[in-house]
This record gives C-alpha cells, structure tokens and sequence, in this order.
C-alpha cells in the first residue's frame, strides 16, 4: 500500500475519531463504505483493461503491422519524423515523453502486430500529435501539472493534521485548505478526459482511414482503446469519492458545533 494511500485513509480514520462522534474504528469502516463504489470501479476497469489488451493482444492485424510501424506511421502522416520511438520493459507502460521527443512502447507492443499493440501505439503517436498541435487540453493540463502535483501531496497532509487539532480554529482551517489542495487532483483528472479521449479518437481516425487494416482491426482496437480510457474515468470518480467524504466529515463537524 503506497505511502498517499495509507495517509488518505488515516485523514479518513482521524476524522472518524474525532469528528462523526463515534470513535476511531467507525471513523476508519465509514471511510471504506463510503469509498467502496469508487474501489469497486477502480478495480474493475484495471482489470477490464488488461483483460481486453490480453484478448487482442493474441489477434493479429490484417496486415501485420507492428505497434512501432503503426505509431511511426501516425507520426509521419503529421510531419513528426523528429519523434523517436523506443521500446522499454513492462507491460502497458506505453507513453509519449514530449521533453525528449520520444514515444516509448513496452515490449509487448513495440514488436507485437496484434490489434491490441496497433491501438495502443496509435494512442501514443495521438498524444504525439497533440502536444505538436498544441491541442488546448494537453496544454492546459500541462500548466496545472506542478500545482496539481504539490495538492495531491500536501492536501491529504494537511487534513490529517487538522483533525489532530480539530478542536481548535487553525485546526478547521487546515482541513479546509487540505480539501482545496486535494480537489487539484479531481481537476486534473478531469482536465485529463478529453486529452486522453481526442488522443483515441484521433488513433482511431487514422487507423481506419488509412485503408490499411479491416473493420475487425477497427473494432478490437477501439475496445482497447476504451477500457483504458475508463481507467481514467476510474481515477476521477475516486478522486470526487474522496473530496465529497472529507466535505460532509468537514460540513458535518460544523453543524454539530453549531
């Protein structure tokens, strides 16, 4: 369990403690009822993602084109001869590094010629595009990236500290600017949607229009391309979860000294 995790859960438990009035371990079941949707989707669509890129990772393409082929086709159709393409270890750690100009595939991808490795690649090279464009949302999300980044860490800190002192004024206002800081990451998740979704579409764009693949390539790769897309949709719902518990703990402790 990672370090924000355990720190999420323990903001989850003290709040419990001492603001839901009844003790410790109720303020740590009610954080796991109320988050237990969120967990549920969470795991669903990791596992419906690898169970999909699983599947048509064993169908080849019509014309046996490799992930690799596929993205530097994408890339070439846009001008972008300068992206490199580089494989690295792992599985779906597909992703496009615009610092270093370079579209890194896993291996299971880079040489693979499954329906599967073309979609996820075709992704990739989408993401290429975008950033070459200066697509709104990629650029959006780009300058909200080091804020985002200090709420995520940050804001579930300054909860946990808040309801140390949950008795006192500066202990409330902690815990208020922690759930401003940690609603960062909601925004950035949502902000990440479309930029994830118009890097599909486009995938899927070129890979029909080339009149290069069949219309089951088309299928397979936009039910890749789905379920990872989910994961994001995934991530966002948890984020809201966790905001929406932290403000009806946090409304819910001003009514009552009210």
């Amino acid at each position: 369990m990672s370090g924000m995790v355990l720190i999420e859960m323990w903001g989850g438990q003290v709040m419990g403690a001492y603001y839901g009035g009844y003790g410790y371990g109720y303020g740590y079941f009610s954080y796991l009822i109320f988050m237990l949707p969120a967990l549920i989707l969470g795991l669903w669509a990791q596992a419906n993602v690898k169970h999909t890129f699983h599947k048509y990772s064993k169908i080849n393409n019509s014309r046996n084109v490799t992930g690799a082929q596929a993205a530097r086709m994408i890339l070439d159709q846009n001008g972008l001869k300068y992206i490199r393409i580089e494989q690295i270890a792992g599985q779906l750690t597909d992703h496009y590094d615009p610092k270093k100009g370079v579209i890194r595939l896993s291996s299971s991808v880079y040489n693979s010629a499954s329906i599967g490795a073309v979609g996820v690649a075709a992704h990739e090279a989408g993401h290429a595009v975008q950033h070459a464009e200066e697509y709104t949302p990629i650029r959006i999300r780009n300058a909200i990236i080091p804020v985002c980044n200090f709420g995520s860490n940050a804001g579930p800190i300054l909860i946990l500290i808040g309801c140390l002192f949950a008795n006192r004024s500066f202990g409330r206002s902690l815990i208020f600017f922690g759930i401003l800081l940690f609603s960062l990451v909601a925004l950035f998740q949502l902000v990440t949607l479309p930029v994830e979704f118009d890097a599909s579409s486009r995938a899927l764009n070129v890979i029909k229009g080339s009149g290069m693949f069949m219309e089951q390539d088309v299928k397979g790769a936009r039910k890749v391309l789905k379920a990872a897309a989910m994961t994001y949709v995934a991530a966002l719902i948890t984020s809201v979860m966790q905001i929406l518990y932290y403000v009806t703990r946090f409304l819910g402790t001003g009514r009552r000294d009210d």
